[in-house]
């Protein structure tokens, strides 16, 4: 070939190209991003629209379905989800991953103009957004102290402004804070003495804390600006407004209410290891990098601690950065451990430091020149794509090693050092060109295939193929060159390796025995095959299905609720007692951050404290003994001895998925059937072994206060629906009526009735309204109060109301825990117009299993096509691919022997699978080929080639083998993810090799035969 050729003439035009690469290839990987898995463009719109007031079933009926309707003909869409809330309405678009969000989301908006005309009088404005649901804090920062307020203080005017400021930051959250506010508790008995309202007051309050401009004097050249001073300096200011009574007298504010500076009600609470809390979530910018954010925030963090008090501890609660660089640094000691034990075998074989050097020099400019065509190619450092760099590790060097062998085996016949590198070479490099082709050619149907295996995996495909194309450009300029300059003198066989010749020796003598016997007893070789791959067949029911494995990230999520209506006190309780099982392992958490209940709102009477839920970090995998699902476990099954509450434990994790593990989704036309169905559900799924914490969508909801206003009666005082609303509000929430800037700092001025007269429902009703002639009357005169149980969510998809039955999964398979529940459900009589579906994670795995088996069949058809071309006929690619089915023996084996389900990794091992093992059949033929067109015999020339090709074959396929050694272990963190991947493709080559040294002889003579009877005939 020329371009061998070229490269033994021009060795210093070789090594600049290469110099040049190397260079390009440090500075593209300084500059690749870096996170945990590729990132998933899911292209899914939301449509939000406010309805204040209204219940769940109004909001649906009259602002949900309009919407639903209007966007469910546009193109692309492939999921319509809703949900109706009180006073709000979320409508959720997921389209077909080929769509493009930009021009989708004009159409939304088009759509929804056409119809909110027609939504209700009280509907606010449709917002359309589009929803990343990857879109999760990058890290959690906390605060401890003694005063919340201060904490809350710092946290808005230091803190977040100067992590804003960083680099690929989004936004800073602040969770769990209380704020300082002027309050001014009404009096309502001296209020009646003076005839005011509580609307007076508030209204005195924000017009007396202004100030304007008075317009422009002159004076002598200069005009002057009148500003007319009015706005508050002081607590004494705010006490000596002054109010305007009835009787056109004027008091002072401190006449009818207390002003004090104070803080907002509490109705929660946030922990940090324990410690009360003001919490920080830092999210990155759409395009932003989790590990650059995180060590842009880390550097801030340095910042930050100088200026805060001394009694105030800044300290990150979680990072999510970490796990990535943990997992990353996991996949690159796996990569250099391959890389050894390659170069170990290549050293074993070669007998030569300068030979395994000359190959072993591929293996960096591949993976330098990978990380190039990363960059230009948008790719990030993952741990996929960096385990398709450490799985890719082995087969770097097979086209090295095939090319190196021939060249030494032109030397040991005589032929000076650039001979024999040209002949050499030249002459084996069709055949490396075409194995390292059906390598590359599998993967080109992942990338056009849809869905999210393809999001996921085409990344690794890329970055294999990127790695196989360097390394196939090396073996065929950089190895004849170094070969032609380096492999001055042979080793002759002695020495301390020779009892490795020998024993190879011995292996190629009895391989050519089995080989020779075969021949002879060419339909038993066929039969004992055919049987061993029917009776690996019969290990596929054993091994259950599984969707992507989960990293091992060491993070647990507690969720505690109380019984519906419970005050945070009670809900404290129940979190101490949660806290002292945790501390049982105060050992193995490393932090934890908790909140307790959230602020209530609207026209509802409480709030929600009747809910606490915990985020836990354990220590790093390597520094404890248990896994973070066995922590799970212990814990889940201590904290059900807890009483007076529901309290679930789960595993968090990096999942590609948008569902949980298990969702039974229900579909129908009534909700409160759906409620029970979903109950009927949970109860027949609870007990199926792996089935964890099993829960519906339809809860139960919190009881409240509702107030009813009899509109008419309402009318007879002149008052509208409005106007009693508004004061109620006012009296139970408070009012914000103006700010009072006081230091530096901005504060509310809040009016609002004493805690102790708005307590209960008796103090409720008796509460005092003003009408418009001045009076006041109690608020049971023009309203009635009822307690009724909460509105539920009601949640709808593709325009079908819905309830989902979801639950976690332990110790078991998702296609077993799947099958089993199916097999329940079909037990189960559903009314006519309902029906069920499963979906989550088991739905995700079913549709990327069908989308890769097309892919598998697309790929076998190009590796034929592949060879047709290279070999220039039909019949040899058709012999060759009698290799593929040998496989199947290895990856069912492997996988049932170390007790891993057939995942979506281990079915892209599959796929690699058909590129590899036929490497080893065409490197076979190929020779059988070349030595007969010699005139050599067939059957000489079949155990000639056999033998001859053996130790080439050995050394690509071992190279391959213990290249992927570590990773199919599973060592470091987030090795879980490829390690299925790894056990295919070791334990499938394996076999096919073991397999095809023997099976393609005997087929390629059969079908020599018969090719021989038809031209013949």
């Amino acid at each position: 070939m020329r371009l061998v050729e070229s490269s033994i003439k021009r060795p210093v035009g070789v090594t600049m190209i290469i110099l040049a690469i190397l260079a390009l290839g440090f500075v593209s990987f300084r500059n690749l991003s870096v996170d945990l898995y590729p990132d998933i463009d899911l292209p899914i719109a939301v449509v939000a629209t406010n309805y204040e007031g209204a219940a769940p079933q109004e909001v649906e009926e009259l602002v949900t379905k309009p919407i639903e309707s209007s966007v469910a003909t546009i193109e692309g869409i492939d999921t319509i989800q809703a949900q109706s809330q009180p006073g709000n309405s979320l409508v959720v678009m997921m389209f077909s991953t080929d769509t493009n969000l930009d021009n989708a989301l004009l159409n939304v908006r088009e759509s929804v103009d056409q119809v909110k005309g027609f939504l209700p009088d009280g509907a606010g404005e449709p917002s359309v957004l589009r929803f990343d649901p990857q879109q999760m804090p990058v890290m959690w920062v906390g605060l401890t102290g003694d005063d919340k307020a201060t904490l809350q203080s710092l946290s808005e005017e230091e803190i977040q402004p100067l992590f804003e400021r960083q680099q690929g930051v989004g936004s800073v959250g602040i969770e769990g804070g209380i704020s300082e506010e002027v309050r001014v508790e009404l009096d309502q008995e001296r209020l009646n003495q003076f005839g005011l309202s509580s609307q007076q007051v508030m209204e005195a309050v924000r017009s007396s804390n202004q100030s304007m401009s008075g317009g422009v004097i002159s004076r002598g050249t200069q005009e002057l600006q009148i500003r007319i001073l009015g706005e508050y300096e002081s607590l004494d200011d705010i006490r000596e407004t002054s109010i305007q009574t009835p009787q056109n007298e004027f008091i002072e504010l401190a006449d009818v209410a207390t002003v004090e500076r104070g803080t907002t009600e509490r109705t929660g609470e946030s922990y940090v290891n324990g410690k009360e809390a003001v919490v920080m979530n830092i999210l990155k910018k759409t395009d932003g990098n989790t590990v650059a954010v995180s060590d842009e925030i880390n550097n801030a963090l340095s910042e930050a601690r100088e200026k805060l008090p001394d009694n105030v501890e800044i300290n990150t609660v979680f990072d999510t950065a970490d796990f990535i660089r943990m997992s990353i640094d996991s996949v690159v000691q796996n990569l250099l451990l391959g890389a050894v034990f390659a170069i170990l075998i290549l050293l074993l074989f070669l007998k030569s430091l300068r030979a395994t050097l000359v190959i072993s020099l591929s293996i960096p400019i591949a993976v330098i020149t990978t990380f190039t065509l990363m960059y230009f190619t948008g790719e990030t450092v993952n741990i996929l794509t960096m385990g398709g760099l450490a799985l890719g590790i082995g087969m770097m060097v097979d086209s090295a090693i095939v090319i190196l062998e021939h060249i030494v085996t032109y030397r040991e016949r005589g032929y000076s050092l650039k001979e024999a590198a040209k002949h050499g070479a030249s002459e084996i490099a069709p055949a490396v060109i075409a194995s390292t082709t059906t390598t590359l050619v599998v993967f080109l149907p992942i990338v056009f295939v849809d869905g999210i295996a393809s999001e996921i995996f085409t990344p690794l495909a890329l970055t294999v193929a990127f790695a196989l194309i360097a390394s196939l450009a090396a073996s065929l300029t950089l190895i004849p060159m170094l070969s032609s300059k380096m492999l001055k003198k042979l080793s002759d066989g002695n020495g301390r390796r020779y009892w490795f010749d020998r024993l190879l020796g011995k292996i190629i003598g009895m391989y050519q025995g089995i080989l020779s016997r075969a021949l002879k007893f060419r339909k038993t070789s066929i039969l004992i095959t055919t049987i061993v791959i029917v009776a690996s067949l019969a290990l596929i029911p054993r091994l259950g299905l599984a969707f992507i494995p989960e990293a091992d990230q060491g993070q647990i999520e507690v969720s505690v609720e109380t019984p519906a209506g419970s005050n945070l006190d009670t809900t404290l309780d129940v979190v101490e007692e949660v806290n002292d099982v945790m501390a049982k392992d105060d050992a193995i958490v490393e932090s934890s951050y908790g909140s307790v209940g959230s602020s209530g709102g609207g026209m509802s009477f409480g709030s929600t404290t009747n809910s606490a839920s915990y985020m836990v970090q354990l220590v790093p995998k390597g520094e404890r003994d248990v896994s973070t699902e066995e922590v799970m476990q212990k814990w889940d099954e201590q904290v059900q001895e807890i009483p007076g509450a529901d309290i679930s434990v789960s595993v968090l994790g990096a999942s590609v998925s948008g569902g949980d593990p298990i969702q039974v989704e229900l579909n129908g036309p009534d909700h409160d059937v759906l409620t029970e169905l979903a109950d009927q559900v949970t109860t027949i799924i609870s007990d199926i072994e792996g089935v964890h914490n099993p829960g519906t969508s339809a809860n139960e909801g919190r009881p409240e206060m509702q107030i009813v206003v009899d509109e008419d009666t309402a009318a007879e005082y002149g008052m509208t629906y409005q106007q009693i609303m508004g004061q109620i509000s006012s009296k139970l929430n408070g009012q914000i009526a103006t700010q009072f800037r006081t230091e530096g700092e901005e504060l509310d001025v809040r009016i609002l009735t004493p805690k102790d007269e708005r307590d209960t429902i008796e103090e409720v009703e008796d509460l005092k309204i003003a009408t418009p002639s001045g009076d006041q009357i109690r608020l049971e005169t023009v309203a009635s109060l009822e307690q009724v149980q909460g509105p539920v969510t009601l949640t709808r998809q593709n325009q079908q109301r819905r309830v989902v039955v979801s639950a976690e999964l332990v110790g078991s398979d998702l296609g077993t825990v799947t099958n089993e529940i199916d097999s329940r459900m079909s037990g189960l009589e559903l009314p006519e117009g309902y029906d069920y579906n499963i979906g989550g994670q088991a739905e995700d795995m079913m549709e990327a299993f069908g989308d890769l088996a097309l892919a598998l069949v697309f790929s076998i058809f190009l590796v034929y096509a592949v060879m047709a071309v290279q070999f220039e006929n039909f019949l040899h690619p058709f012999i060759i691919m009698f290799s593929l089915p040998t496989m199947i023996i290895g990856v069912i084996l492997g996988l049932f022997v170390t007790g891993l389900p057939l995942s979506i990794p281990a079915f892209i091992g599959v796929i690699m699978l058909a590129g590899i093992v036929v490497n080893n059949a065409i490197v076979l033929v190929d020779y059988i080929n070349i030595l007969r067109r010699k005139g050599v015999e067939r059957f000489e020339a079949i155990v000639e080639a056999g033998g001859n090709r053996l130790r080439p074959i050995l050394m690509t396929s071992l190279t391959t083998i213990l290249g992927m050694i570590p990773l199919s272990i599973g060592l470091g963190e987030g090795g879980e993810a490829q390690q299925p991947l790894a056990v295919v493709i070791i334990f499938g080559l394996l076999f096919s090799m073991l397999i095809t040294l023997v099976l393609i002889p005997v087929v390629y003579t059969l079908f020599d035969d018969l090719s021989r009877k038809i031209v013949r005939k």
